[in-house]
């Protein structure tokens, strides 16, 4: 097996450009990118957003092999982990990929270090770092040897991905710089920056740069890439797409690993034709989970979904009458003033006090203090009602 030293092994980099079903997907998912935005308040949206991040992590993980349910994934987020160390590793793994998405999601479009080998070192270095030790070791599937993985380093060995030879540790650092060469986004079309995400997401596994963590760092730095380009956001995640279709994914990254089939294959090493179509079903995904997010934020038909949710729990006497009122107000506006509660309601002050509190308790609603404006939560609860399909049907509930 030939060993990989020589950058230009990674070769071709891009798809050609004038590759039309690429150019197509890239034009497609830039418009309903556009749509998607601006369905939903900003303080709406911040809530939406952190429940996505939670989906984001559970499907990332999942890919890798790791299931935390979505429940022990809230739990960590308020600081309860269990006790079992197994579980308690995979919450604080969790816990990490959503505060690594979280630092993503809070920098401008410009301040995103794309596609710098150092921006994609902190990557690995703000996730790994907050890792419990046990999740810090790779072992050699051949020889058993054990290694540690260093947060935020490349890896120091050589390393067989499945069937395929990742590049030599020495050599790493020139892999990086082109990389870095190719993906820059000066002098490409707006059509050629959108395809260089996917190009670039299964070039960074095939570089296979760290130890471990290589998927969830290359998950990661797609969704900043997407966002410094104006298309992702905190409201969508290509991983569940990804997760969803697992199968297909892993035997495209490895249809794209092989080399080059003839002269009708492009002109680089590995396989232009493969990359063509590992770049088609990754844009295509990113298409569907915007197109999914779209459906499911459209705000009649979220908001006549917690209609039904609170009548159901009213008539249980679980909520009390003029839940939904509040709640609407809150979605539509992002953050109702507690004055505003008589009047929404058409309760006395007293009533109205009982039903924010009520609300509160439930974690339906959120306030920085007690005189401070209402704004959503969404507990895991509620979630496969208001925000169905969202994770599959065997864990939507606890």
């Amino acid at each position: 097996m030939e060993r990989l030293e020589n950058p230009r092994l990674m070769e071709p980099l891009l798809p050609p450009e004038g590759t039309r079903v690429l150019e197509d997907l890239a034009v497609e998912l830039a418009s309903v990118a556009a749509a998607l935005a601006g369905k939903l308040s900003e303080e709406t949206v911040c809530a939406v957003s952190t429940l996505v991040r939670s989906m984001n992590c559970y499907y990332s993980n999942l890919i890798e092999g790791h299931q935390t349910h979505p429940v022990d994934i809230e739990r960590a987020l308020k600081g309860d982990y269990s006790s079992e160390t197994h579980k308690r590793d995979l919450q604080l793994e969790a816990f990490a990929h959503i505060e690594v998405q979280a630092m993503i999601d809070s920098q401008a479009p410009s301040a995103l270090g794309i596609p710098r080998a150092e921006y994609i070192l902190w990557l690995h270095r703000e996730f790994c770092s907050r890792l419990p030790a046990e999740l810090l070791k790779s072992r050699d599937s051949k020889t058993g040897k054990e290694e540690a993985v260093v947060p935020g380093e490349f890896r120091r060995s050589d390393v067989l991905v499945g069937s395929h030879l990742a590049p030599v540790a020495s050599e790493l650092d020139g892999f990086m710089r082109l990389f870095e060469d190719r993906y820059r986004v000066d002098g490409l079309s707006r059509v050629m920056q959108i395809v260089a995400v996917a190009a670039s997401h299964h070039r960074l596994l095939w570089i296979h740069p760290f130890l471990d963590g290589n998927g969830r760092v290359a998950r990661l730095f797609s969704h900043a890439f997407l966002k410094s380009l104006g298309v992702g956001n905190a409201l969508w995640s290509v991983s569940r797409g990804l997760a969803r279709n697992v199968s297909e994914y892993k035997a495209r990254l490895a249809d794209a690993d092989s080399w080059r089939e003839g002269d009708t294959d492009g002109r680089g090493s590995l396989s232009q034709r493969g990359l063509i179509e590992f770049c088609e079903f990754f844009l295509t995904v990113c298409i569907d989970q915007v197109r999914f997010m779209t459906q499911i934020l459209e705000p009649s038909g979220l908001l006549d979904r917690v209609r039904r949710y609170c009548a159901e729990q009213v008539e249980r006497k679980v909520m009390p009458k003029g839940s939904f009122e509040v709640l609407r107000e809150v979605i539509l506006l992002g953050a109702l003033p507690r004055a505003k509660v008589t009047e929404v309601t058409g309760y006395k002050e007293r009533q109205a006090r009982s039903v924010v509190s009520r609300l509160i308790e439930l974690e339906l609603v959120t306030a920085e203090s007690v005189r401070a404006p209402l704004k959503l939560h969404i507990p895991h609860e509620v979630v496969s009602v208001w925000f169905p399909r969202l994770y599959p049907e065997d864990v939507s509930h606890p």
